[in-house]
């Protein structure tokens, strides 16, 4: 679990040096802790996060920044970072986060796990240091559903009772236009494995956007205030009306330790907690007004058993380092997405689909306040099937790459730059293995740089996946001709004979052979 649970004896760290330094050691353990142990559960450590819990990067310049296992160079996501790479390093089974505007969901999509933030109010947040109490939660993640759900029912403290499947599933449209990520496989995953355990008439489609503007009508009077005279879409709308709350709750539950203790914050926090501090409370009443009726609006949509379907984050995880761009364009698209749980109250989970340039990708369920039971077990349902479909379209996804890699190197090796064929030829091989041509194709760019073992060695590659191809035999003998292995190289264009009698390469390099073999 990150440092923001008490437990009893330790002090609650919040990500910041200066916060250890001017706290006591808590007195009493946190519930949502104390019940999970209680169930079975061992407590191993407390974990790093971002300062404050105000950042998803899960980056950490006093503590470091926890490693990616799905991609070492590139974020983990926070605030909940060390929680989710814990998880998804095979270090512990389980691990609890906190997720107030997505520091869960956020970095379960970046390390390839599951990460699911409940129903506001559904966990108890006492013992947690608080953020903003209209969305703290306690999230959790795992890698398996199995796993997922039995920590769920432990801390939500569930009753029996029968599952249900989804009555409706609908694709949030205007959402997945939002991400970056090429989505007709990451949500075609989704649509294949529905239609797969429950037929395609629960399918529906829903531009989100627009049902958000049609039922929020107090958005038109923020856009009145914040709009210099250019439309606002509805996201982006109830995104600045979520953060103006947060930053006020913030500053309310925060603002005496800030000014006293004037800790040493990143860049980007402090900027974050400055705007909060500056914070006046003329838009409160407002804000407040557009959480009520989002909430009533989102959960009557997602009523008589329904699941809404959008992207977890509309990008893969940036790189380490980059601090640039990636903030604000970043931040903004993402809480465009992550607002809708977090003013609804809904629960979500994000579940990974499969991967994108060699990084995980991820979409998210959300249903309605209270369905968490109803979540968990439809994530058990349907977990194995999306994960198949999903490593379908991941491999067709290599599949082509990797036929587009060979194409460049076709097109480096007409040029006579070799070289750059034979990187090109390297990446095809990484992305598909087991296609003979890739090898026979950096053998011929190998043969052109008197590279002649490396050739050797991919022809024999070539051959081990297709024992009828003339061409790796024609240059397979070329190569073992110029290393002096005559014999061996006699055998090659002996095969590719027999493969293709009127092959005239074969027969000139027979005929060659024949006279340095007498």
């Amino acid at each position: 679990m990150i440092n923001r649970f008490d437990v009893e004896g330790f002090i609650t760290g919040f990500g910041n040096p200066v916060w250890a330094e001017t706290h006591e050691p808590a007195t009493v353990t946190a519930p949502a802790v104390k019940v999970l142990v209680e169930a079975g559960a061992k407590c191993v450590g407390k974990l790093h996060m971002d300062e404050l819990a105000y950042s998803i990067n899960g980056e950490n310049k006093h503590y470091g920044t926890p490693v990616n296992p799905a991609a070492p160079n590139r974020i983990p996501g926070g605030s909940s970072s060390g929680s989710a790479v814990a998880v998804a390093a095979n270090c512990v089974d389980f691990s609890l986060g906190t997720d107030t505007g997505g520091s869960v969901r956020v970095p379960a999509a970046f390390c390839g796990i599951l990460g699911f933030r409940p129903s506001h109010g559904a966990i108890s947040v006492s013992g947690v240091l608080p953020m903003a109490q209209s969305f703290d939660t306690v999230g959790w993640f795992a890698k398996d559903p199995k796993t997922l759900r039995q920590v769920g029912h432990a801390l939500l403290q569930l009753p029996y009772s029968d599952s249900k499947q989804p009555r409706r599933v609908l694709i949030a449209d205007d959402c997945f236009k939002l991400s970056l990520i090429p989505n007709e496989d990451v949500v075609g995953a989704v649509i294949r494995s529905v239609q797969k355990l429950l037929g395609r008439q629960v399918l529906q489609y829903i531009n989100l956007g627009d049902f958000i503007r049609r039922n929020v009508p107090s958005l038109k009077e923020l856009e009145k205030e914040i709009s210099n005279g250019s439309p606002i879409g509805a996201l982006t709308l109830l995104r600045t009306a979520m953060q103006l709350l947060q930053r006020w709750e913030f500053k309310e539950n925060h603002q005496e330790w800030l000014e006293n203790a004037k800790p040493d914050l990143s860049s980007d926090i402090a900027a974050r907690v400055q705007a909060a501090l500056d914070m006046k409370g003329d838009q409160v009443s407002l804000v407040q007004q557009i959480r009520n009726e989002a909430r009533f609006a989102i959960n009557d949509l997602l009523k008589n058993d329904t699941i809404l379907v959008m992207p977890t984050v509309p990008d893969i995880p940036p790189k380490l380092g980059i601090k640039a761009d990636f903030p604000d364009e970043f931040r903004a698209r993402a809480f465009d997405l992550l607002s809708v749980s977090g003013m609804s109250g809904c629960c979500q989970v994000s579940v990974p689909v499969g991967e994108y340039n060699n990084v995980p990708t991820a979409v998210s369920l959300l249903a309605k306040r209270g369905s968490d039971r109803f979540l968990l077990d439809t994530v058990l349902t349907a977990y194995p099937t999306i994960q198949e479909e999903a490593k379908g379209a991941s491999d067709r996804f290599s599949a082509e790459a990797a036929e587009m890699a060979k194409e460049k190197g076709n097109a480096s090796f007409k040029e006579k730059d070799y070289k750059k064929a034979i990187s090109h030829y390297t990446d095809a091989i990484r992305m598909d293995e087991n296609n003979a041509t890739f090898y026979n194709n950096r053998a011929m760019a190998y043969l052109q740089l008197c590279s002649f073992q490396e050739a050797e060695a991919d022809c024999t590659k070539a051959l081990g996946l297709d024992k009828k191809s003339v061409k790796a035999y024609l240059r397979r003998g070329t190569a073992r001709e110029f290393l002096g292995y005559y014999k061996e190289a006699n055998d090659d264009f002996r095969q590719a004979q027999i493969l293709e009698p009127t092959n005239k390469t074969a027969s000139e390099a027979l005929a060659r052979l024949k006279k340095l073999l007498i």
